[in-house]
């Protein structure tokens, strides 16, 4: 009959083994702290979150156009309403930068001639059709006051933007020429339809 009291050889730990578990508690440092797994315990996986749900699969060619078109149709709307906006993931390399914003800011805090400048233009070229020696006089000095407004306001507009540039963008690698024309061709468009939109008010300072 065994004897209830007898021993299991494997509960009976060898001196090799103690002397093993001492040796490697002995090499870590006090600071040390054991990590849940040593400890047994289990850490539960991360449940992925913020992911965009994956759209179901098409079920045929034709649906599979559709999403596509449709994917196609938001990210256009994106794209338009985020360059509006000025935002420079969307811009146009022509638009990209601190100095374009600046120049920009510059045009669109002042009024223009270049904005009347096509109207004028329609004007001008309806009155000269007409076989009245007066409307045609009136259409010639409308024409000419036009155009020398809209080259004396170029050159405010550039001496503004090359001194604006060079005072807050010393180190730019932009030519101020460049920057000058950008200011001037945006200066001939209407205000209304300037992209990107104008981000400061009629008088503001810049």
């Amino acid at each position: 009959m065994p004897s209830l009291f007898r021993r299991n050889k494997s509960d009976v730990a060898t001196p090799e083994v103690l002397e093993e578990e001492v040796t490697a508690d002995e090499s870590r440092p006090k600071s040390y702290t054991p990590s849940k797994r040593e400890l047994g315990q289990t850490t539960p996986k991360r449940q992925a979150t913020g992911r965009r749900a994956a759209e179901p699969a098409p079920a045929n060619r034709k649906e599979h156009m559709k999403q596509m078109r449709e994917r196609q149709r938001v990210e256009r709307a994106e794209a338009s309403a985020g360059m509006r906006a000025g935002d420079e993931r969307y811009l146009l390399a022509r638009d990209r930068g601190p100095e374009r914003a600046l120049v920009r800011d510059i045009v669109d805090a002042r009024r223009t001639v270049g904005t009347y400048f096509f109207g004028g233009a329609l004007i001008v070229l309806i009155g000269s059709t007409v076989q009245i020696p007066a409307v045609q006089l009136a259409s010639n000095l409308l024409w000419l006051i036009l155009a020398v407004g809209v080259v004396i306001d170029s050159v405010l507009i550039a001496r503004k933007v090359k001194k604006l540039v060079n005072e807050r963008f010393a180190k730019t690698t932009q030519r101020v020429g460049s920057l000058q024309i950008y200011g001037v061709m945006r200066a001939l468009t209407f205000r209304r339809m300037r992209v990107p939109k104008p981000r400061v008010e009629l008088g503001q300072a810049v």
